[in-house]
C-alpha cells in the first residue's frame, strides 16, 4: 500500500471516528458512524470490523475513566457486566468470522422499533435510580447476563452495542441514565478489548489505519463523555432516538433482498 493511498484512508476514517467517538460516549452507537467509515475507505468487511474495534476499545477506555473518576459507576454490577462482555464478545467474533452478518439483520429489524416504542412509552426511564429495589446478588446476576448477551452482539455485529447496554442497565437493573451509561462503558470496554484481541489473532486488524483512528476516537470520547457527565439524561435520552433511527436506517439499507 502506497503512502498516498494510506493518507486517503486516514482522511476518510479519522474525522468520522472522531465523530463516532463523541456520539458513542454520550449514548452509544458510535459504530454506526465508524464501521461504515472503514468500509468507505475500502477495507473488506471482516478487516473493517476488526480495525473498528481498535478505535472503539481505546476510546471507550477513556470514557470509562472519566465516569469512574466522577463516581457514576456501580462497580459490582459493572464488573459483572464486564466479565459477561469479555466472554460474550469472544464468542461473537468467532461467529462473525464464519457467518455472514446479514443473518442478524432480520432479528435487529424487529428489535430496534420495539426499543424505540419502549423508550417513548417509558418517559421516566432512567430519571431516578431505583436499583435499590434489587439486592446485590440480583444486580450482579442481571449485569452478567446483560454483558454476555450484548457482548455476543458486539463481537458479531457491533453498532449500537453501547446503546443496548445503557438501555439494559436502565430497564433491567433500574439504574438512572448516568449510572447506566457509566456501567455500559465498563462492559463495552471489556467487550471491545476481547473483540480486538480475537480479530487481531485472526489477522483482521489493519493497525496502520486503526491506531491513528484510535487517537481521533479517544479525543471524540473525551469530549462526548464530558457532555454526558455535564448534562445527564437531558442529552442521553434524545441521543438514544437518533442512534436507534440511524441503526434502523442502516439495517434497512443493508438488508439482503
Amino acid at each position: 500500500m502506497g503512502l498516498l493511498e494510506l493518507v486517503k484512508m486516514w482522511l476518510i476514517v479519522c474525522p468520522l471516528v472522531f465523530l463516532g467517538g463523541l456520539v458513542d460516549a454520550v449514548a452509544g452507537g458510535g459504530g454506526l458512524i465508524t464501521l461504515p467509515a472503514y468500509l468507505l475507505a475500502g477495507l473488506p468487511p471482516h478487516l473493517a470490523s476488526g480495525t473498528n474495534k481498535c478505535g472503539n476499545a481505546f476510546g471507550t477506555f477513556l470514557s470509562t475513566g472519566r465516569f469512574l473518576k466522577r463516581g457514576d459507576i456501580h462497580i459490582p454490577s459493572a464488573a459483572a457486566g464486564a466479565a459477561g462482555g469479555l466472554a460474550g464478545a469472544w464468542v461473537g467474533v468467532q461467529i462473525n468470522l464464519i457467518v455472514p452478518e446479514q443473518v442478524l439483520y432480520f432479528v435487529m429489524l424487529a428489535v430496534v422499533p420495539v426499543m424505540a416504542v419502549f423508550l417513548l412509552l417509558k418517559r421516566d426511564l432512567g430519571q431516578e435510580d431505583r436499583s435499590y429495589s434489587l439486592d446485590r446478588g440480583q444486580l450482579i446476576t442481571m449485569a452478567l447476563g446483560i454483558g454476555l448477551v450484548v457482548g455476543v452482539y458486539d463481537g458479531f455485529f457491533g453498532p449500537g452495542a453501547g446503546t443496548f447496554l445503557i438501555l439494559a442497565f436502565t430497564g433491567v437493573c433500574r439504574f438512572d441514565l448516568l449510572t447506566a451509561s457509566g456501567n455500559a462503558k465498563v462492559a463495552n470496554s471489556a467487550s471491545a478489548l476481547a473483540s480486538l484481541v480475537a480479530f487481531a489473532m485472526a489477522g483482521e486488524v489493519m493497525w496502520v489505519v486503526g491506531i491513528p483512528a484510535a487517537v481521533c476516537g479517544v479525543i471524540g470520547n473525551y469530549l462526548g463523555s464530558g457532555l454526558a457527565l455535564k448534562n445527564g439524561a437531558k442529552i442521553i435520552r434524545p441521543m438514544f432516538f437518533v442512534v436507534l433511527a440511524l441503526l434502523l436506517f442502516r439495517l434497512i439499507y443493508s438488508l439482503p433482498i
